[in-house]
């Protein structure tokens, strides 16, 4: 029985218009993750130093309202991480 032939495969060259474009890796948000991690901090310091000076400082006339302004920055963190791609 006769042997077939073995074609062999040029090599792939991509288009000339192709090679010209720029792919751009960086979205452009830079600030995302720095302004994510420091609502994070920021919320947790609040809570923090409530507790630790027993309600005197961050502002007492809030009172236990400060617990509320802590967790609210922590949760502006999360809004702001879902801008993070």
């Amino acid at each position: 029985m006769p042997k077939s032939r073995i074609r062999k495969k040029d090599d792939f060259t991509p288009p000339p218009a192709a090679k010209q474009q720029n792919v751009r890796l960086s979205s452009g948000r830079r600030w995302v993750a720095p302004l994510m991690l420091a609502m994070f901090a920021l919320g947790l310091a609040w809570i923090v130093v409530f507790y630790v000076t027993r309600g005197d400082l961050p502002i007492s006339a809030l009172h236990n309202w400060n617990i509320v302004i802590g967790f609210g920055f922590i949760a502006a963190g999360f809004v702001v991480s879902t801008q993070w791609k």
